[in-house]
């Protein structure tokens, strides 16, 4: 099991917008959104070459900001998503990817069932700032 992501310790890395712009300057933040459920999926980044190619191929691709390289969201997994619409903010500095899961199934993560589930699967207790698993 990986504690990061499926332990109960609350870990965030305060520091990722520093790193990243550090490593990958010219990236803008993509809140990636459900079309069918409106849930918020996860939160990539992406450069102008990377949002070209997702437009073009309607898949959503990224620019990883940890190994630097062009990043198809579920490649490997299969859990990819088919791009229905890109949004800009007022300020043209984030976007927001309107996708369609292809299979079915969001995060690389799995439940106990095996099952994919939303990237969002945790929320923090208020009472002992521990982490609380809302899809085991």
């Amino acid at each position: 099991m990986k504690e990061l992501e499926e332990g109960t310790t609350l870990a965030l890395d305060f520091s990722k917008i520093a790193k990243i712009a550090a490593r990958c300057p010219d990236v803008i933040p993509v809140a990636v959104q459900n079309a069918d459920t409106k849930e918020i999926i996860l939160v990539a980044y992406t450069n102008e070459t990377a949002m070209k190619k997702a437009i073009a191929e309607r898949t959503a691709i990224f620019w990883s900001t940890s190994r630097n390289e062009l990043w198809e969201k579920g490649k490997t997994s299969g859990e990819t998503f088919e791009l229905l619409e890109v949004r800009v903010n007022c300020e043209q500095n984030s976007l927001v990817y309107i996708v369609r899961p292809r299979r079915g199934g969001i995060c690389h993560t799995k439940n106990a069932a095996g099952q994919p589930r939303n990237c969002y699967y945790r929320r923090i207790d208020f009472a002992t700032g521990a982490l609380v698993n809302l899809d085991p």
